[in-house]
Parts: C-alpha cells; structure tokens; sequence
C-alpha cells in the first residue's frame, strides 16, 4: 500500500492536487532485517523518519511514536490552509485506540476535506466503529482510486464553481 501511495500522490501533484497528510516511505535497513519508515508531510514535503534504530536481534515494535506524533502536528498545521484532499497512509492501532493521525482524521471531517485512508484488514472493525459505517470502500487498485480522486475533484470544483459570486465586471455595447 505503501508503494501505491507514493505512485497516487506523484500523480495529484502534477495534476496540480492540493495535498494534505502524510503518506510512507520504506529504505533499506541495512544490517537490520526489517526497513526504516519516514512519514512525508504531503503538504510541505518534509520527511520525518519514525523508525527507533534498534540492534539486528530487537524483537516488537520499532515505531518511534515522538517522532510519529511530529509528523502528525506537521499535517494538522497544514489543514490550517485549505486543501484539495487528504491522504494518511494508515488507519492502525493507534488511531484504533485514538492516538496517532486520528485528530487530522477528526480536523479533516470537520473541515469537509475529502479524506483517504489506508485501512488494513486488521483495523476494518475499528475504522467502521469510528466512523459509524459511512465511510465508502475502494479496491487496492490504484487506477480505481486515481479514478475515485478526479471524481472528488470534479464535484469540488463543481461545487466550488457554484457558490462563486457572479462577476463584478459589465460590459456595455
């Protein structure tokens, strides 16, 4: 998922897409077997890296959670300015028990952002109880949530076309 995400940001972006959230990049752990995670802030490209950098032998989780909650304040600032879309990389455990990107999920509803997360299977029950069963479901298809992507912004501008007050500019002939 992590993969398809980079690839689905890549193509907003040149679509001109206003992004908000946070989406992750694997690399090579070196003489570890597992990689390191970095978080990018999809609004002001920074990159923060939420591995703890433990011995080849360590055992649990390697989540470095000051670190995740440095990128979760990163994406909230940028909900501040107005966004196109929002993408988080995962609904996990911790949003599960109400902590990590769970107050941008809040910020984002709240604001009426279109919002995608990445929900695995583990989480589903979770992600249906926080959000009462009305948050659609897409494939892992990445040409489905492209698509899905272009129809939100369609009835964003729509929308956004709508409400704009008439022109302030006659013409006489």
């Amino acid at each position: 998922m992590d993969e398809l995400l980079v690839v689905l940001v890549a193509r907003l972006r040149a679509r001109g897409v206003l992004l908000a959230g946070a989406i992750q990049h694997n690399t090579d752990g070196g003489d570890r077997c597992r990689c390191d995670m970095t978080l990018e802030d999809l609004a002001s490209g920074t990159r923060v890296d939420i591995s703890e950098r433990r011995g080849p032998e360590s055992r649990g989780c390697r989540l470095d959670s000051y670190a995740l909650e440095t990128s979760v304040g990163l994406v909230a600032q940028s909900l501040e300015t107005p966004r196109d879309l929002v993408i988080l990389n995962r609904f996990g455990k911790r949003e599960a028990d109400g902590r990590g990107f769970r107050q941008v999920i809040d910020q984002a509803i709240a604001s009426d952002v279109p919002l995608l997360v990445a929900v695995s299977q583990s989480q589903l029950d979770a992600w249906q109880r926080f959000t009462g069963g009305i948050a659609g479901r897409l494939s892992a298809d990445i040409n489905d949530i492209d698509a899905w992507c272009n129809l939100v912004m369609r009835l964003r501008n729509a929308e956004r076309a709508a409400t704009r007050p008439a022109s302030s500019k006659l013409s006489f002939g």
